[in-house]
């Protein structure tokens, strides 16, 4: 299976009430089933078998992964395939030497970056996938660059934060994200939301994952040379699951404890 196209299509439009208006039906005919069974029989494995990923397959769930939902579309997220012996072996012992690690057909350095807000912004504007980029999309991606940026030592947070403080007295307003540690959360959330993805594909296509936050980040850093505005969020160690994979029955609290309706 080739990785997917990026070449564009041409939109469809139709007309709703005189405008002209973007139009992407809703598919159909989703085997319910089948996606029930994805999520239920994810589970994050230790111990996997010496089967490789076919790179066909790698490729396409690293492509699911680049279609997560991601807030304003700016895509903050990279992700890095470790084929490299010699730096394989250096992120196993970076995830402590893990089982799940050591036994994994590939494993996957998940990124979050913040660095990319101002040149995505752009980027965006100029691939808009519309004839024409309506004035209030084009001053929003405009003003991303300033919403996002804290300002040495959070200073342009600070100023910002107080004023949209003032104008949440009498309405809504957004708070945030207004210092580098909120700017980072931000790229974190969008890039957890990719991991998701990532290893839900590889369930469907019959193989398994362990998502591992347990790793020594000033090593992986390191390893891949990873700039201060790179946050590796997880590890993902993917294969064939062993027949003692998986280590104990899964767990899950009451739904009550997380469900409300108000």
């Amino acid at each position: 299976m080739p990785a997917k196209s990026t070449k564009k299509t041409k939109p469809t439009v139709v007309t709703i009430d005189g405008k002209a208006r973007y139009h992407e039906p809703a598919p159909t005919g989703i085997d319910l089933e089948s996606f029930h069974q994805v999520v239920i029989s994810r589970r994050s494995v230790r111990k996997f078998t010496d089967k490789a990923i076919p790179q066909a397959v790698l490729d396409d769930c690293l492509d699911m992964a680049l279609l997560a939902p991601c807030s304003s579309g700016l895509q903050p997220w990279e992700f890095f395939v470790v084929r490299s012996a010699g730096k394989k072996a250096k992120l196993v012992k970076a995830c402590m030497s893990q089982l799940a690690a050591k036994t994994a057909a590939e494993l996957i350095v998940c990124v979050a970056r913040t660095d990319r807000i101002d040149e995505f912004s752009r980027k965006m504007l100029r691939e808009w996938p519309m004839p024409d980029v309506p004035k209030l999309v084009q001053r929003y991606y405009q003003l991303i660059p300033y919403n996002y940026a804290p300002g040495p030592l959070n200073s342009f947070a600070l100023v910002k934060k107080a004023a949209f403080s003032l104008g949440g007295m009498v309405a809504a307003v957004p708070r945030g994200p207004y210092t580098k540690s909120e700017v980072e959360l931000w790229a974190a959330k969008s890039t957890a939301l990719a991991c998701e993805n990532l290893v839900l594909a590889f369930r469907a296509h019959g193989f398994d994952t362990c998502m591992m936050e347990g790793f020594d980040e000033v090593r992986v850093r390191k390893l891949l040379n990873l700039g201060d505005a790179s946050m590796p969020i997880m590890v993902v160690g993917a294969g064939e699951r062993a027949d003692d994979g998986v280590f104990w029955p899964q767990v899950r609290f009451e739904r009550e404890l997380f469900v409300h309706e108000v």
